[in-house]
Order: C-alpha cells, then structure tokens, then sequence
C-alpha cells in the first residue's frame, strides 16, 4: 500500500486526553479516532491489526474445535428478564426502545441470546458437546470512560460459549478454552498471567482471568514466585498473620476517646498497635445489615464480603442507616450491644484475638480490653481481607508479589446459571430433561490491541510484533525525484508484493527526517530504506526494535526475508 492512497494522520504531539501510553500513540500513529467519549474509529493501520488479532482468535478457536456465529446486537429485554439480569446490571446496560415501546438493550455480553439460541435448535445429548463463538461489538454504558481502548463504551470482542451435557464435559471445554487463549496471548507477543478471578454480574465458578501485565493496568495481581499461586487482588488469598494483642484476659473498660475516628488517630492516641484494634464497617448486603470485622493493619476485600454472604449487591451504610439500623455513631461503629438483626461476621485473623479496642457505638468512646465471642458474637468467619505487602502465600508461605495488569480475557464455568434460569435443556439418553452445563469465554480484542501497545512501545511510538504488525516492511524512498531511487523503490515495493510480503511504500515529498519519524511511530517490524546508495545497488534495514542499521544489496532482499532475520 502506498502512503498517499491510504489514510494514517500520524501526528506529532501528544493529545492532551491521552492518560495511557497507548492511547497517546495510537492516536499519534494514525491507529483510532474518537468519534463520541468511549467510542472510536478505527482508521486503516488500527484495522488492519485488528484483523490481524481476529485471525489468530479464529485459528485457535478452530482449534479447540469450537464454530463461529454472529448473533444480534439487540437484544429483547425480556431474555435478560429470563436470566435475572436486566435490573442486575444496573445502568451499564445499554438500553433503548423501538416504536411500539418494547424495551431492548444493544448487547454486553451475550449470555442470554446464545442460550436462547441453543434452547431452540439443540433437543439431545447427541448434539453435544457443542461450543459457539463470534467476533462481534459489544456496547456498555461505562461511568468513565478512559485511556482510549482500554476502558470504551463501544468494544470488539471474542466470546464464545460451551454446551455440555456433564460436569466433566465442562472441565473439558474449559480446559481446551485455557489452552486456546495461552497459545492466543502467545502469538501475539503479550506478557501475561492466567490468575484466579471473581465471576461478577457474569456469575458461575472456576474462572480464570488472562491479564497483561502493565502498570497501567487497573486489576491487581498477586503471585507468588515460589508456587506460581496467582490471583486477583479480589479473590487473593495469603496466609493469615499472628497478632499478639494481648497476654491475658482483661475486662472490657470504656475510653474517652475524643475525635479519634480513625485507625492512625487510635494508635497514637491509646499507644496501641494497628494490630490490637478491630474495625467494625457497617453494610447492607441485598438491603440486609451487616457488620464486617478486620484487624485494624487490614482493609476488607468487598468481593469476599459478596461471595461469603452470597449477595448480589453491596453498600457502605450511610450516616442515617448507622444511627437508625445499628443505633451507633459514625467513626465509633462496634460490635458489643449491636442489635439482634444485624449481622456480624469476622476475618479468620479475628478468630483467637482477645485484648483488642473495638468502637463502643457512642460518640467519642472505644472499648478496650475486649475478647471476641466472649463480649460480643461472631455469626461467621471467612477470608475477608485483602492481601498486601509483606503478606505470605497460603500454600508455600514464600512472600507473595503484587503486580498491575489489564484484563484481556475472561473464562468462566457457568454450570446451569443460564439453563436453568432460561428453562434451556436437552434430553439425555435415558429420556431425562436436564439443562445445559455451560461454559463462557470472552477476549477484549480492542483491549487486546491496546495492552499490546502498552507492552510494546519506546519513546519515539509503537514496536509491533512481527505476528501482528499491519504492515512487514516499511519502505522509504528518500528522494522521490531522484530518478535511480525511485526506480529501485518502485521495483523492490512490485517485488516485496508479489512475494507475498505485506509493505507501506512512503513516496511521499516529505523530509528524510519526518519520513523516519513517522516509520518509528507508525512501528513497523522492518524499515528498508532507498537512498544515496541506490545506484549501487544497496539499501538500509532497520529493525525497529534494534538501534543500528545495516546495509544490505537490493537483490538479496528476498533472500534475507526469507530467511527471517
């Protein structure tokens, strides 16, 4: 393709929006343009990466033996209503409505419509297994859209969804999905880890993120190098810390505690330890109040709170909620006297703790000295905190490590989440009606471009890997007026073409400098340039990754080509 028939509008200056190293050179390479917030054009070099991502997608899907679709992007409410879905995703759920008032939603995932689907075709067990995917947009009405692709409102993704009439079959798909996406992410040239997830407003068990690692990234990951344990700060895991509060039963004795609110104010103020307090956070799970214990050195993990109370929906109780539902005072929540409805539940860290300050539920007093089960219950325990810093890992003790990392793809055993709730069954070979055990799939692929490019940059633009690169060869002709040069440019850009090599001709009448500059932030994998030494037969190569050029003769191009070097 010749630079003047194709449109790349690379640019020289960052754009002031661009928070993301991504963002910044894809807009300055020419790759995307925003048409609305969250929502982005893909211009010639963007696209073309694109296919390039959808077509590896497609042979590892292939593969693992699943069969591309392509289902409607709007949806009928009432399949969300089937799946309960429709008011739990809340305001990100893209919705609208046709000109007989019927309610649709444009599609973020696409759960309902595939089982929907499969309900009507699929009646045995002799069609199965049996596993779907597409390449498709999906559409979420984000709160704050930011850095470019990475978080958007309009995104390209793979999904794809496994129809099983077993629990081993599940295991089985899932197993070829895992392998899929590491040979995916392989190819692609991306760092990445495959850790333990939550499933959210998805639902089901046993799922697995693929994250790049980035310190951009918004998840956190935590791993250990000793095991390879690996998890989302999320679900994150670390063996528990002894904490010696105390060495011998006292009675529990009110303080005065004066506009001592927080954990750093009642250290100091009470000379005691982070770890010989236990903060008490006041919640309403599914409208049900609750109160949450954790060492005063720890922060509670709400995602655990979700699973271990098995709610769909968590909040922070407001001031009037503290003072009216657990009769206690903001910054001096405790839990001795809390009334009989509230709910108490504990970290296993709190399990055995005795001589700790605790809120006394009355403005500017704590109690000290208290013993947990003995001056207040516990309904429950469970791992409600979040891993940290100096934390140890719960299967080997090594120290675990923390990194950032953007997720790129998401695998998720469903079960019958979706079967049952959609009445979605098939008989099996002894007559019986059973619902579906199912199996969902998703990569981000325009996430996927971007993470790539946050990987795979320098200072000057964008370093593609040769698997995905919109173009092989970048060719230069210095001076397109000069008669010999562009001869030879002419004769190299029919050549690399009929070889089959995809190449970016520059002839533009442009400055060797901006002709450079441009070829290192567009980042082509190789630069051939013709210039002073074209009647000598020689052009120079540059790798884009490598800081040295090289001569090479024109007629031993191919060759070198070939030899992929």
């Amino acid at each position: 393709m010749r630079l003047n028939q194709t449109l790349i509008p690379t640019l020289r200056d960052d754009p002031s929006d661009a928070e993301a190293n991504s963002h910044r050179f894809m807009i300055r390479a020419g790759l995307i343009r925003q048409l609305a917030s969250g929502v982005y054009s893909y211009l010639p070099l963007g696209y073309r990466v694109l296919r390039k991502l959808e077509a590896i997608i497609r042979e590892e899907m292939e593969k693992a033996e699943a069969v591309e679709v392509l289902l409607p992007s709007l949806h009928p409410a009432e399949l969300w209503q089937q799946s309960g879905r429709w008011d739990l995703y809340g305001d990100d759920l893209m919705r609208l409505k046709d000109r007989h008032g019927r309610p649709f939603a444009l599609g973020a995932t696409h759960e309902e419509a595939i089982t929907s689907l499969v309900r009507d075709e699929v009646k045995t067990y002799k069609r199965l297994p049996l596993t779907l995917f597409q390449i498709q947009t999906k559409f979420r009405d984000e709160r704050r859209p930011r850095y470019g692709l990475l978080r958007g409102r309009e995104f390209l993704m793979k999904d794809a969804y496994s129809f099983d009439a077993d629990t081993s079959g599940l295991d089985r798909s899932y197993s070829r999905m895992y392998d899929a996406y590491t040979a995916i992410f392989t190819r692609c040239g991306l760092r990445f880890r495959a850790i333990e997830a939550d499933s959210g407003s998805i639902g089901g068990t046993d799922t697995h993120e693929f994250m790049a690692v980035c310190d951009i990234g918004e998840d956190t990951i935590v791993h250990c190098g000793g095991c390879g344990y690996a998890a989302n700060l999320e679900l994150a895991v670390s063996a528990s810390s002894a904490a010696e509060p105390g060495s011998a039963l006292t009675a529990p004795s009110l303080a005065e505690t004066p506009g001592v609110r927080t954990i750093a104010q009642l250290t100091r103020f009470l000379n005691v330890m982070p770890e010989q307090i236990v903060k008490s956070i006041a919640l309403l799970a599914d409208e049900r109040p609750v109160l949450v214990l954790v060492r005063g050195d720890r922060e509670m993990n709400e995602t655990k709170v979700k699973r271990l109370l098995g709610a769909a929906d968590v909040q922070l109780m407001g001031e009037l909620e503290i003072t009216g539902l657990l009769r206690s005072a903001p910054g001096f929540i405790g839990p001795v006297n809390i009334p009989e409805n509230v709910m108490i539940v504990a970290d296993e860290e709190v399990r055995g703790l005795r001589d700790i300050v605790i809120g006394a539920n009355e403005l500017d007093r704590h109690w000290t000295g208290v013993t947990p089960e003995r001056d207040f219950r516990i309904d429950r325990y469970g791992d409600l905190r979040s891993a940290a810093d100096g934390d140890r890992c719960c299967r080997c003790g090594q120290p675990l490590l923390f990194d950032k990392g953007i997720e790129v793809g998401h695998v998720f055993k469903l079960g019958t989440r979706y079967s049952e709730a959609m009445r979605a069954s098939f008989l099996d070979d002894s007559g019986r009606s059973l619902p579906y055990i199912m199996g969902c799939y998703g990569i981000g692929v325009s996430r996927l471009l971007a993470a790539i490019v946050e990987q795979h940059h320098d200072e000057s633009g964008i370093v593609w890997p040769e698997s995905i690169a919109p173009y092989r060869v970048h060719l230069i002709v210095i001076q397109p007026k000069d008669p010999v040069q562009l001869e030879l440019a002419e004769r190299l850009y029919r050549d690399l073409q009929a070889s089959g090599v995809e190449v970016l001709f520059d002839d533009r009448s442009e400055r060797p400098g901006a002709k450079f500059a441009d070829a290192d932030l567009i980042g082509i994998p190789l630069r051939i340039t013709v210039g002073k030494r074209a009647a000598d037969g020689f052009v120079e190569c540059k790798r884009r990754y490598e800081p040295d050029s090289f001569e090479l003769e024109a007629a031993k191009l191919g060759e070198h080509l070939q030899s992929g070097k």
